[in-house]
């Protein structure tokens, strides 16, 4: 199973100081004051951008007059927050945008998902993962590659959990009629849709290529529901060199309305099931 997210844990650490030193009556500046640091780095350790030490917590807790378990729990929490995740194994093939992203979607309760050019990383087989990264204009060695497959395969756990997020994907017609790789890579990765798409947790929709949606500059995007977290609901838009996560509440707004507008002009979960099966079958 996954280990969860030491991000979201700096969060839910940061969401509760902050309540404590507001029931305290106090500002950042006073309690940066008697830590003898400034109040922006109080505010950073709240907002979860920082980590902290847990000496520096139990401090925190006595300006607070915070006594008994809550401070054994906040203290253990901090501990956890500075722990290694899982793909701090994988070294430098996780650029720091995709550290952040990791760590949202192995603690969230829904991801909606839309895919216009690819079948998304949590639903690719290895061959399909594989393909796809070395087609890229600038991939890297074949060592690197493996790793990177490595990587998005050992993500894909957190759909196997006994607790698995509910995810919603809608995905293009033409991303699955673009051969990526040869043709038993592809037969294989609509069978594995087909697979995927009974779990109960998992609603998979296909956009038709004829659907107007396909001329509109929407670019792929995954909303994510993380309740513990500061800021529950988080917009990740991939990009070319990275990724950019949106967090505003009129943000958050309109790309959940852009994916209900897709979901409801895609074909239902039966005619996506039909639809993919049909190419498999078709398939060389």
């Amino acid at each position: 199973m996954l280990d969860l997210s030491p991000a979201v844990r700096r969060k839910r650490l940061g969401l509760e100081l902050r309540r404590l030193r507001e029931q305290a009556g106090l500002n950042c500046a006073d309690v940066g004051s008697q830590l003898e640091c400034s109040g922006t780095r109080i505010s950073r350790i709240e907002t979860g951008r920082i980590s902290i030490r847990p000496g520096d917590v139990r401090e925190m807790l006595d300006i607070y007059r915070v006594t008994g378990s809550d401070v054994t729990a906040l203290i253990q929490l901090a501990r956890e927050a500075r722990r290694k995740p899982w793909w701090h194994a994988y070294g430098r093939i996780v650029p720091s945008w995709l550290e952040t992203y990791i760590g949202l979607e192995t603690e969230a309760a829904r991801l909606r998902d839309f895919q216009p050019l690819v079948v998304p990383g949590l639903l690719q087989t290895g061959d399909y993962a594989r393909a796809t990264l070395t087609a890229a204009p600038d991939a890297g060695r074949g060592e690197a590659i493996e790793r990177q497959v490595a990587l998005r395969l050992e993500r894909q756990a957190v759909l196997a959990r006994p607790d698995p997020p509910d995810l919603w994907v809608v995905l293009s017609e033409n991303a699955l009629r673009v051969q990526v790789g040869d043709a038993g890579v592809m037969r294989a990765q609509l069978r594995r849709l087909t697979d995927l798409a009974r779990r109960p947790n998992i609603t998979l929709q296909i956009l038709p290529s004829r659907h107007a949606a396909h001329v509109y500059p929407i670019s792929p995007f995954t909303i994510l529901d993380v309740p513990a977290a500061a800021d529950p609901t988080v917009v990740y838009v991939e990009h070319l060199t990275g990724g950019l996560f949106l967090e505003s509440g009129d943000e958050v707004w309109r790309y959940g309305a852009v994916f209900d507008d897709l979901r409801s002009q895609a074909l239902g979960t039966a005619g996506s099931a039909d639809l993919i099966a049909g190419l498999a079958a078709a398939a060389p």
